[in-house]
């Protein structure tokens, strides 16, 4: 039986079917892909806004703009009543935007936001424009924040980078848009932005640096002040004056590319720069302003509010003080081995006028005429010899120079010599080692700590038998310090560099009261110990420092090996210490206290006194005239 054929498969009948899945298959797709995206979309917006709710929950306390800036600025002035320094942040006071030059508000639209009027707070256009730059150099050369986002940043906001802060900004910035006109903003802006130097605000800028107020500014320092809002501690012209002027002038250019300046304005405002108000002894005093502000919390506690101290500081004085320590170093050179120095000018009654802690702030802060412990050497030995006077001797009592042992010690004189039979004031005029010695031993080692420490000294003292020699370690200003009772009639005082303390509202929290510790020398010890240390001054070690025409007396100091040389002396006007010496107490070459420190004293007192008429000493003549009366008639005084 034949076998039956197979009909061929209608393929035609399955085309169609192939062809009606196709269309569902990519309907089916794009439900798939409309779905997804709906669903990401719905996700990704509430993640977004879950983050915005995250970042806008701890945003700080939008009051703060209201409450101003807190500051513990501190502002100090000299006796004479003029601001020698400032510490802290100083806060200007709130200037109008009327109030501003325009060609200072145009400076700083030129330079920080030119879109500034435009924008709602943030500036997309700024951010690509900025982004394109710094990609094209290779490097940050432009930034995106607008003035708005500056201000937020500055009034809210802490220094941390992180997306999160700055997702915090731009909130802020399209928060503030919407509370103040733009005007307002800028005017926050610009009494609240930091301008170096501890400066905030437009005010304090113009009146640190150029001494005006801001009405008073002009083109090139508008361009000067605006070039500081980018980098304001780099551009501070008191740090660079050159570099100042250069990002001034690319201020100006910035006004002629925005059409706020004309080429030819441009060019005339950068042949007259600004020039920056001059501030005498800003490096030197900064010793001084140190131990004010070590100070005033003794005194007022933690301050609160900006603060105006009234110092004892004479600025004439101060200036003079640093120039005549440059000096000194100038003369003694490299050859001498003088690496460091200090000077302490006080009132009679302990008034600090003057500090020098070294030989350059800048290099170190470490304040010699405080801080510093040194071996005063002979300069100590008018406390021993003040001791021997209270204990009955006088300075015509007659010691013998002879050689000394105590054990492994003996003291040797500085000329190597012995002189024999000598009086007190003699022994003190030389400068006479073992003469020293034996009179501490006979006064008393401990009476002579006691009177040294009425006088003033608060370091501790070794009773040895070194202790008439300067072997215990004392500081400059204690030293100085204990020589005032001697020029003031011998009454003690306490050093002191603060008259008043009160806030920048007037409000008074500190005013000085009192003179010192009382009388601490009778009459005529002290009549014996200024005749003894005139002596020393006028014809002995300490003849380099002699005063023509006045009353002046001191004593010089030399550590063991040349560590250490000091002279210390004082006029009824004034009390001046100096030392030289090495932080790390290496020995200098043959440097003694008459030598540079009595030339150095010399040089600063005659100057200083200079526009002071000579008197006598307080209670420093007897009935009927003594030494130093006769002394005094014969330099041309009237007594």
């Amino acid at each position: 039986m034949p076998e039956k054929r197979k009909k061929p498969a209608n393929k035609s009948r399955r085309k169609p079917a192939t062809a009606r899945a196709a269309p569902r298959t990519r309907a089916s797709l794009l439900r798939r892909v409309s779905y997804w995206s709906a669903v990401l979309l719905l996700w990704g917006g509430i993640a977004a806004a879950l983050l915005l709710a995250w970042f806008a929950y701890d945003l700080p306390d939008t009051d703060m703009l209201g409450r101003g800036r807190t500051s513990t600025g501190i502002t100090f002035l000299g006796a004479n009543g003029e601001t020698v320094g400032t510490r802290g942040d100083i806060v200007g006071a709130t200037v109008r935007l009327r109030e501003m030059p325009t060609h200072l508000v145009n400076a700083v639209i030129a330079t920080e936001d030119r879109r500034f009027y435009s924008h709602i707070g943030v500036d997309p256009w700024g951010l690509l424009r900025a982004a394109w730059a710094n990609l094209r150099a290779g490097r940050i050369v432009q930034g995106g924040s607008t003035i708005t986002q500056q201000l937020a940043k500055n009034v809210f906001l802490t220094p941390e980078r992180s997306i999160r802060r700055k997702a915090q900004e731009l909130l802020l910035a399209v928060w503030l848009e919407q509370q103040y006109s733009k005007d307002e903003i800028l005017t926050l802006y610009l009494n609240r932005v930091y301008f170096g130097s501890g400066t905030y605000g437009i005010s304090a800028a113009a009146q640190k640096y150029f001494g005006k107020s801001v009405g008073a500014l002009d083109l090139s320092e508008a361009a000067m002040l605006a070039g500081l809002l980018k980098a304001p501690s780099r551009y501070a012209p008191t740090r660079d004056l050159a570099l100042a002027r250069a990002r001034a002038n690319q201020v100006l250019a910035n006004m002629v590319d925005a059409g706020f300046l004309t080429g030819d304005g441009a060019s005339a405002a950068s042949r007259r720069p600004a020039t920056v108000r001059a501030s005498g002894g800003a490096y030197g005093v900064q010793y001084y302003l140190d131990w004010v502000v070590d100070r005033l919390p003794d005194y007022i506690g933690r301050p609160d509010a900006d603060l105006i101290v009234e110092t004892t500081l004479d600025p004439r004085l101060q200036l003079l003080a640093e120039e005549k320590m440059a000096a000194a170093f100038a003369k003694a050179g490299t050859a001498a081995r003088v690496g460091q120095g200090a000077m302490v000018v006080l009132a009679p009654d302990g008034a600090v006028r003057a500090m020098v802690g070294g030989r350059s702030y800048a290099k170190s802060q470490f304040n010699r005429a405080t801080q510093a412990r040194r071996q005063p050497g002979s300069a100590f030995k008018p406390f021993v010899y003040l001791t021997a006077l209270e204990r009955g001797m006088t300075p015509d009592t007659m010691m013998r120079d002879s050689p000394l042992i105590f054990g492994d010690w003996q003291p040797r004189n500085f000329s190597g010599k012995f002189a024999g039979e000598v009086s007190l004031e003699v022994a003190l005029r030389d400068s006479i080692n073992t003469v020293a010695v034996k009179v501490s031993e006979k006064a008393g080692r401990h009476r002579v700590i006691d009177t040294a420490h009425r006088l003033g000294i608060l370091s501790d003292l070794q009773p040895t038998p070194a202790l008439a020699l300067g072997a215990s370690e004392v500081g400059l200003l204690e030293l100085t310090t204990a020589y005032a009772p001697f020029a003031n009639g011998g009454r003690a005082v306490l050093p002191h560099g603060i008259r008043e303390v009160k806030t920048a509202a007037g409000r008074v929290l500190y005013q000085r009261h009192g003179a010192g510790g009382g009388q601490v020398i009778a009459r005529h010890d002290l009549d014996a110990m200024n005749r003894m240390l005139m002596t020393a001054l006028q014809s002995g070690t300490g003849k380099a420092a002699r005063l023509p025409g006045r009353l002046a007396a001191g004593k010089t100091g030399t550590s063991q090996d040349f560590r250490d040389a000091w002279f210390i002396g004082y006029t009824p006007q004034l009390v001046t210490g100096i030392w030289f010496g090495n932080d790390d107490g290496r020995p200098m070459r043959r440097v003694t206290g008459g030598g540079l420190p009595a030339l150095t004293w010399q040089h600063f007192m005659s100057e200083a006194l200079a526009p002071m008429p000579s008197t006598a000493f307080p209670n420093g003549r007897a009935e009927g005239g003594d030494l130093i009366s006769r002394i005094f008639r014969a330099l041309g005084g009237d007594t």
